[in-house]
């Protein structure tokens, strides 16, 4: 169901909407990547008001946009505005974890027990069975939080500030939920078990989440366009591309503006699971730089590249998911690691990397879920197989 919520009215974003639809075409020329223009503008045509992609390789990079940023003035995305990363937040998070476990300070097959007494234990759960590899790896049993359904159970949690602390929620969570599966059965996806992982990480260092993916990560690779939200405050800093819901009725797409909807924006709701922004630019910086080494130890890296195996019959190209990574095959060969986010309050982007250095990163202003061709992975795929 379509949430409809923001500061603008449904008026106006239809009539903003009939402009931009009516405008259509890309906002710069394709050159010599007219094929990921192609896929770009097709995932545009059913996805946000505006679509983005950067990419390249280690000799450079270029810019794709479709659409616009926004349904009130026509405007190219850029590579440098600010968005909601939402579940590529959790590829920050493994990566704290395992540089814990580089320390010594964290044993990556150790029950989360010995590091979160009590919190996983009781209604099903047993925190003695379940290990930090497995809630890296979603295979630890511990099902989906889906915040808009949640939502309403956390009133009682909620702050003045509409924020909530992270600790409570989790256990408020796994005290409604039930595990989905016993330990290491299967894979299943789950924002709660990352929502663990960032408590682990508060635990063993003493320091909010915020605070270590800012002092271990984005700082330390000068990720100038990332910031880790604090909870409470649910603004984007300048320059920010604005999200949006939308619903269609036939020709006529509607839609509303949510970029700082309440429950989707909330940082404290998502927290080690979604709570970060980013932009294109710096996304592909931090891809790199994880996949060269520079934020985990070779040896880290090599089990976090350690996949369990899974058939999705939506699209045969995703071969397993890894500890913050995925992974798929490319058509043009070969294989590229790779992390996607659906935000609530209208963002969905897409990062990925190659061994061989190729880079992209792929957003679009809106909440688009779908299995519409061409996906959010036909455009990734594009534009990795043409920064050969």
């Amino acid at each position: 169901m379509i949430r409809h919520s923001g500061r603008r009215s449904l008026a106006v974003a239809l009539v903003a909407g009939l402009a931009l639809v009516a405008s259509g075409g890309a906002a710069q020329a394709a050159g010599d990547h007219a094929d990921t223009q192609a896929a770009l503008d097709g995932y545009q045509s059913h996805a946000g008001p505006g679509a983005a992609v950067y990419a390249g390789n280690a000799a450079g990079s270029w810019h794709l946009t479709a659409g616009s940023a926004s349904i009130s003035a026509a405007r190219p995305i850029k590579s440098d505005e600010h968005f909601r990363i939402a579940s590529q937040t959790k590829t920050f998070t493994a990566a704290v974890v395992m540089q814990l476990v580089d320390e010594g300070k964290v044993v990556l097959d150790a029950p989360i027990e010995r590091y979160l007494p009590g919190l996983v234990q009781g209604n099903g759960y047993d925190g003695n069975r379940i290990t930090v590899r497995q809630i890296l790896q979603h295979t630890a049993g511990i099902p989906d939080l889906n915040v808009l359904d949640f939502a309403p159970k956390v009133a009682g949690l909620l702050k003045p500030d509409g924020s909530v602390e992270p600790r409570s929620l989790v256990k408020l969570a796994l005290q409604t939920y039930p595990p989905a599966s016993a330990p290491g059965a299967q894979v299943l996806y789950s924002n709660l078990g990352y929502m663990v992982n960032g408590l682990l990480v508060e635990q063993v260092t003493g320091v909010s989440m915020r605070e270590a993916v800012t002092s271990r990560i984005i700082n330390r690779l000068g990720l100038t366009r990332t910031v880790y939200s604090a909870a409470g405050d649910r603004t984007l800093p300048a320059p920010f591309i604005p999200g949006y819901r939308g619903v269609r009725f036939g020709p006529v797409q509607f839609w509303t503006e949510t970029t700082t909807m309440p429950v989707g924006a909330e940082p404290s709701l998502s927290s080690s699971a979604g709570a970060m922004v980013s932009s294109l630019a710096d996304m592909t910086r931090f891809f790199r730089a994880l996949l060269a080494g520079q934020v985990v130890s070779p040896a880290a890296l090599t089990e976090m590249r350690k996949i369990a195996t899974i058939a999705n019959p939506a699209d045969p190209r995703w071969l397993g998911v890894g500890l913050g990574l995925q992974l798929i095959s490319l058509s043009c060969g070969g294989q590229a690691w790779f992390h996607n986010g659906y935000g609530f309050s209208g963002y969905t982007s897409i990062t990925a990397a190659t061994e061989d250095g190729r880079y992209a990163s792929m957003m679009t202003n809106a909440w688009e879920f779908t299995s519409i061709k061409p996906t959010p992975v036909d455009v990734i795929e594009s534009a990795l197989c043409g920064s050969r």
